[in-house]
Order: C-alpha cells, then sequence, then structure tokens
C-alpha cells in the first residue's frame, strides 16, 4: 500500500531512521544516502546536482545513473516521499524532519521570536539541541551542515539557559548551560552562562567551581587564561567566611559558638 507523503517521519538526529505510518522503514544505503542530501538541502535540487554532490569522484554520466539507480531502489510504497521531477527533484513537502523542526527551534530561541513559547524552554527542546546530526556519517556535505548545526545548537542553548535564568526557572537553566558546556567543554560563552545562573541561584560555590574547572581545562588544552569579561563575573566582592582550622565536634562547636580564628575573603 503507498503511503502518503504526510505519513512519513524522518529522523536524522543522533542517527537515520525512515519511519511510515509509526513503523520504520527498512532502506538500502544508495536510498539514504539520497533521502538525507533532499532533507539537507531543504529544496527541489537539479538532479545533475544532486548526482554530483553525492558521486564527485565519477564521471557525470556514471553519477546521474546511481541517481536513477537509488531512487529505482527506493521501497516501492515509499515514492511518495520524493517529488521526482523531468529536471529536479526534492523530499515531498509535507514529510516531516526532526532535524528540519530543531533548527527551526534553535532559530526562535536564537532570534528571540514572538512565536516561541514556553515549549522552546522544555526538556523535549534541550533533547533536540543536544542532539548531534547524523554523527556516523562523514560525507563531506553531511560533514559541514553538522558543524553548522552544532553552533546553532550551542547559540540556542545559551539563550534558553538565559531565559531560564531570567523567569526564576534556576534548575532548568543549569540544565541547559551544562548541556551547552557538554557539547562544547572549550565554548567560553555557554560556560559564562551557566556561571550567571549559578550565581543567580544564589550557589557562589558552584559559579566559583564552574569557573575553576573551566580555568583549568583551557589551560591544558590550549594553554589560554579565561577572558577579563568572564573573570569579573566570578571576581565580584564575596562575603567574609570565618574559617577554622580545625575539624572535628570541637571545630564544629566553636563555629556555632561564633568563635573566628582566621577571617579569609576569597580573591
Amino acid at each position: 500500500m503507498t503511503v502518503p507523503a504526510a505519513g512519513f517521519h524522518l529522523r536524522l538526529l543522533n542517527g537515520f531512521e525512515l519511519s511510515a505510518q509509526g513503523h520504520p522503514v527498512p532502506v538500502g544505503a544508495g536510498p539514504q544516502r539520497l533521502i538525507i542530501f533532499l532533507a539537507l538541502y531543504g529544496r527541489a535540487a537539479a538532479r545533475s546536482y544532486a548526482a554530483g554532490v553525492l558521486w564527485p569522484d565519477v564521471p557525470s554520466d556514471r553519477a546521474i545513473a546511481n541517481l536513477r539507480a537509488s531512487i529505482w531502489r527506493l521501497p516501492s510504497h515509499c515514492r511518495p516521499l520524493v517529488d521526482l521531477g523531468t529536471r529536479h527533484i526534492g523530499l515531498a513537502a509535507d514529510a516531516t524532519v526532526d532535524f528540519t523542526e530543531a533548527v527551526a527551534l534553535a532559530h526562535r530561541l536564537i532570534g528571540r521570536s514572538e512565536i516561541s513559547d514556553d515549549s522552546d524552554l522544555s526538556g523535549h527542546a534541550r533533547a533536540e539541541l543536544s542532539s548531534e546530526l547524523l554523527p556516523a556519517c562523514y560525507d563531506e556535505w553531511v560533514l559541514i551542515e553538522r558543524e553548522r548545526f552544532r553552533q546553532l545548537r550551542l547559540h540556542a542553548l545559551e539563550v534558553q539557559c538565559e531565559r531560564l535564568t531570567g523567569q526564576g526557572r534556576h534548575g532548568e537553566a543549569i540544565d541547559a548551560g551544562l548541556t551547552a558546556v557538554c557539547a562544547e567543554p572549550l565554548r567560553e560563552s555557554s560556560h559564562r552562562v551557566l556561571i550567571s545562573a549559578h550565581l543567580a541561584e544564589g550557589n557562589t560555590a558552584e559559579a566559583l567551581r564552574q569557573y575553576e574547572l573551566y580555568r583549568r581545562t583551557l589551560d591544558e588544552e590550549l594553554g589560554l587564561e579565561p577572558s577579563d569579561v568572564l573573570r569579573d563575573l566570578t571576581a565580584r566582592p564575596w562575603p567574609t567566611r570565618n574559617f577554622h582550622a580545625g575539624r572535628g565536634p570541637q571545630s564544629r562547636a566553636n563555629r556555632s559558638a561564633g568563635q573566628v580564628t582566621a577571617v579569609v575573603t576569597p580573591g
């Protein structure tokens, strides 16, 4: 039975999967590369151009023959997924693609779009933005899109962290900041929004610990120091703390009684 294009969903985040009416559809390597290209290209492509991108190391007539073979090898009930023109080929407009939805989400966040709503700050949104595009694919045209999406989603996660911090949703903000930091541990702007979220919640020690973790990582990996902006964020005057060098019950009793033996001011 032929499936209408609206019944197809294509997953490209964290791996490839095509489903029809909610059921996975096995797709061979050739048709799979074609579907991926059409999904990433995002519009109808000239057949000669698609063939040249997909098979750049063979003569053009051979590349066109490979393209025809990939189209022919599509499962018959999946043919509506691809719009076939005489000279152009594209993915059916009403098929859904998780990558396309994630890109739209990131643009809404980064652009501070008026149509962005609370769902863009949800855990589901963070999961989308923490996903990598086709991690097992190494075609040059996929690598370019993967890096573009990586930069886009990191910016979006940082904006999400800032917006959640501004709304006082500190736990979610910290989760968004940590997601960005895990995706790129050397990215200072991600550490900055995460540290700001800790400070907004009143967790000075967590903020200082995050700064020190980043400072050490940056020094070990690149031999660099954090920027003045990040240093200034964590160098504000902190309240004086009382410190007793001893440990154990007597020390705790002394602290409880307010006995001070030394004053340490974090620098």
